[in-house]
C-alpha cells in the first residue's frame, strides 16, 4: 500500500519515516495565500482543512516515473493560533521576531489539517462517508489540535539567534518542536504529532474509514 504525500515538508516526511512509512513525495504547488483569500475560512480549523484538501486534490491524476498513482494521497497544512489570531508561515525575519515576542511565555494552539484521498486502482470506497472528488475518488479529512506553551525565560538574543538560522521563516507559527525550536517549548497538551504537522493517530483513523489498517502502510525497515 503506497502513501503519496502532497507536501515537501521535511518534518512530515521525517515523521512518516520514523513510523515505518516511506511515502512518495509530490509537490502540490498550491498558492496558499491566494486560496485562503478566495475562500475566507471562518476559523483556523477550516483554513488548515481547506488547504490540506486543495493540496491533496492538486496531485490527483499525476504519474510517478510514468506510472499512475496507486494508493492514498495525503495532504496536510498547519497554522498557529494565539489570542484568536491565525498565524501561518512568517516568511520574513521581522515578522517571525514580532511573533516570538508575542508568544514568549504564553500558550497557543497548533492546528494541523489532513485530507486523505483513496486513489487506489480498482478500489471501492468501503465504509468512508467522505465526499467524492474529481473522478469519483472518495476522501475524508480531519483536524488535530495541540496546545503549545513557550518558555518565559527566552531572551531576545535567543530569539534573534533562532531567526538567523532561517528555520522559523517557513513553518507555521515560526517554530518547530522537532528541531532547533524544541528547546523553547516547555509543554504540549494533546497530540504531539499535530505540532509537527502530521498526526499519525488521525491519519490512522482516516485510513480505517476506508477499511485499511495502519500496518498496511508499513514499507520501511526500522
Amino acid at each position: 500500500m503506497r502513501l503519496y504525500l502532497a507536501s515537501t515538508s521535511p518534518a512530515r516526511l521525517a515523521t512518516l519515516r520514523a513510523a515505518g512509512i516511506e511515502p512518495i513525495l509530490l509537490s502540490s504547488g498550491v498558492d496558499e495565500e491566494a486560496a485562503v483569500a478566495a475562500a475566507n475560512p471562518a476559523s483556523a480549523e477550516e483554513m488548515v482543512l481547506l488547504l490540506a484538501r486543495l493540496k491533496a486534490e492538486a496531485v490527483i491524476g499525476r504519474t510517478v516515473d510514468g506510472e499512475p498513482i496507486d494508493g492514498f494521497i495525503l495532504g496536510g497544512d498547519s497554522a498557529f493560533e494565539l489570542d484568536g489570531a491565525i498565524y501561518g508561515k512568517p516568511h520574513l525575519p521581522e515578522v517571525a521576531r514580532e511573533r516570538w515576542l508575542a508568544q514568549r511565555g504564553r500558550e497557543g494552539l497548533l492546528h494541523s489539517g489532513h485530507w486523505l484521498i483513496d486513489h487506489r486502482t480498482g478500489a471501492t470506497p468501503g465504509a468512508t462517508t467522505g465526499p467524492e472528488l474529481i473522478g469519483g475518488l472518495p476522501a475524508v479529512g480531519g483536524v488535530s489540535t495541540a496546545s503549545v506553551r513557550f518558555a518565559s525565560s527566552i531572551t531576545d538574543a535567543e530569539i534573534d539567534a533562532y531567526i538567523a538560522t532561517g528555520e522559523p521563516l517557513e513553518v507555521a507559527g515560526a517554530f518547530t518542536i522537532d528541531s532547533l525550536g524544541g528547546a523553547f517549548i516547555t509543554e504540549v497538551r494533546g497530540d504531539p504529532h499535530a505540532v509537527v504537522g502530521l498526526s499519525l493517530a488521525l491519519v490512522r483513523e482516516l485510513l480505517l474509514s476506508f477499511g485499511v489498517e495502519w500496518p498496511g502502510l508499513w514499507n520501511r525497515a526500522l
